[in-house]
Parts: structure tokens; sequence; C-alpha cells
């Protein structure tokens, strides 16, 4: 402030769109409301004391000067009750407009959009809980701030990488440094096939965290489904020497479920597996089914998962140190059994493999 009182004049790198001098917005709410809770309290005892002072007016005009001093303790006792009323109120005020200029204050610094906003849990209970609200919603606020921002790093370094791949593909062909053949035409248009699915997965995603995600659901023989995914893995174990195996009963009920959602969870959950199983291991899928649900079991015998990572391998890019992939393989299926009405977990033992397990209501 001292400053401010040497240099009042407008320095010429201050920003024309801002007021100068600076404005203190927190000191400036609570001067006002200070001045508001005062101006309340001394309009409240001015009104009780011209009322005490009409009501004894009107008694004296009504039985004349006899009567005023009869009237005199009673006026005298309303006036002091009037001011004993307006301290109270001036208290009163104070303990609950406290906590409400806080409120306001705090909703002031959320709009503008700082999210680490918080109020002080004070006051009567209804203001406590109202306070206890507004800083659950701002954490929340935070923390979807803090989630869009880290989603927009992972997908900018997601698609970084194609990219750079696909331009430096393409600069060599240019400039003679790759020979322009079939060879590396087929490897750019491998990139740009790893791109197109990338960007397939996000939007996916996307529709299945906000809701958005059309499902076209039928009864579906979930058997017939993942005998299908199967036989699409059976080359790749076949040249991997991984024993991939179903095991399903013959009398599985039908399940209401969208089934070229049901097939590309199983597909993201089977390549997953397959990422984390080495040569001469096993992976297989057991169908049952429970009360009301059936049941889906992948087991591998793949590298395991470490405890610290098994709460985060199915949020969305996180990978962990042995994997290859995007990282929304097991994000994707989790949202997408979620769409269903249905629960997904993992369960492993690292150097004993992966089971992950999720079910679907019928």
């Amino acid at each position: 402030m001292r400053w401010h009182r040497r240099h009042r004049r407008r320095p010429p790198w201050w920003p024309d769109n801002e007021p100068w001098p600076p404005i203190n917005r927190r000191a400036a709410w609570k001067r006002g409301r200070v001045r508001f809770m005062r101006r309340i309290a001394l309009a409240f005892a001015a009104l009780l004391f011209l009322s005490a002072l009409g009501a004894g007016t009107l008694v004296s005009m009504l039985f004349g000067g006899r009567a005023l001093a009869a009237t005199s303790a009673p006026i005298a006792l309303t006036i002091m009750a009037g001011l004993f009323l307006a301290a109270l109120l001036a208290v009163t005020m104070r303990r609950v407009g406290g906590p409400l200029g806080d409120v306001v204050e705090a909703a002031n610094q959320l709009a503008s959009g700082d999210y680490t906003a918080r109020v002080a849990e004070h006051g009567p209970r209804s203001l406590r809980t109202v306070g206890r609200a507004f800083n659950s919603m701002a954490a929340r606020l935070e923390s979807q701030d803090q989630q869009r921002r880290r989603l927009m790093a992972d997908i900018a370094h997601e698609l970084r990488t194609p990219l750079s791949v696909i331009q430096g593909r393409i600069e060599g062909l240019l400039d003679g440094v790759y020979p322009r053949d079939d060879a590396q035409l087929g490897q750019a248009l491998a990139e740009t096939r790893m791109l197109a699915r990338l960007v397939d997965d996000l939007r996916t995603l996307a529709h299945a965290e906000s809701g958005a995600l059309t499902l076209q659901k039928e009864p579906t023989d979930i058997t017939i489904l993942a005998q299908e995914v199967v036989d699409t893995f059976s080359a790749e174990a076949n040249s991997r020497t991984v024993l991939l195996g179903l095991d399903a009963p013959v009398d599985l009920p039908l399940v209401p479920a969208d089934p070229l959602r049901l097939r590309e969870i199983l597909m993201n959950l089977l390549s997953n597996a397959f990422h984390h199983t080495p040569a001469h291991g096993s992976i297989t899928i057991e169908l049952s089914a429970a009360t009301d649900r059936i049941v889906v079991k992948i087991a591998d015998t793949g590298v395991g998962i470490a405890a610290e990572d098994l709460p985060k391998i199915f949020d969305r890019f996180y990978k962990g140190s042995t994997s290859r992939g995007s990282g929304l393989g097991l994000a994707i299926a989790r949202n997408l059994v979620a769409a269903h009405g249905g629960d997904i977990k993992a369960e492993s033992q690292p150097g004993h493999g992966t089971t992950i397990t999720f079910s679907l209501p019928f």
C-alpha cells in the first residue's frame, strides 16, 4: 500500500485492461462485509428506538401529561431492549455473515479458475454443511481439471509417436534414404493404421466416459462370441507357442449385450494377455453363470502385475514397466463393461500371471 501511495501514477508497463491501482478483492470484500453488518445493526437499532419513541408519544397524546411519567419507564425499557436486540442481531449476523462471506469469496475464486479455493467449515451447523459441500465440489473440480490436463498431455504424447514415424518414413522416401518400394509403403501404412486405431480408441473412451455411447443390445450367445475371438488369436498363439483355450458350459443363458462392444471387450483383454505372456505359456477364457450374471475370466501365466500397479491398470494411458500398448485397452474394457451394467476386476501375482474377471447381468 505504501508503494501505491508513493506511485499514484499508472506505470507505462501496466496492462491496459487492468485497473490502476490494483484492487485487493479479498480486502475489499472483507471491508464491505463489515460495513454491511454494521449498517444493518445500526438501522435495526434506530428502527427500535423510533418505534419506542413513537409509542411513547402516542401514549402521551392519548392520556395527557400525567401518563407520560407512568410510561417513561416502559419506554426506557423498550429502548434498552431494542439496543440489546440490535447487539444480538449484530453478533448473529457476524456469526452467519462470516461463513457466508467466505463461501462467496471462494466461489468467486472458483469462477475465476482457481480450483484450490477452500472455505473454513465454521459457523452454525447448516453453514458448516454448506462449507463442507462447497469444499467437496471444489475438490472434484480440481481433480477433473487435473485429469483434463493430464489427458491432453497423454493424447499429445500418444499421437506424436506414430506421426513422427510416418513423417520420418515419408521424408526418407522423398530424400532417397529409403527405397520407394512396397515394403516401405507397407510400413508407413501400418503406422497410419495404428494411428487410426488410437483415434478410434480415444473416441470410444470419450463416449463411454461421457455417457454418450449408444449400445445396440440384443440377446447374445457369449460362448459363440468368445469362440470367434479365440479363433482370431489362434494364429498368433501358434506362432508364439502359447496355449489358448476356452472353457464354457453348454447351457449358458443369453446375455442382453451389444455384440460388437462385447467382442471389443474380449479382444482388448485377450490382446493384453498376449502382450504379457511369454512363449510356452497359456491363456484361458472361462465362462460361468452366477445367480443373475455371466462371469468371464481371462487368466494368463504371464509376468504378473506388481501390487502397487494393480489398482491403476484400468486408468487411461497407464502403462506398467513391461507395457508396450497405448494404455487404453483396459480403460476401454472397464467403461464398456460398466455401460452394460457389469463390473470388472483384476487379480495378479508377480511371476504367476494375471486373472481379469468381468460379469454381465442377464
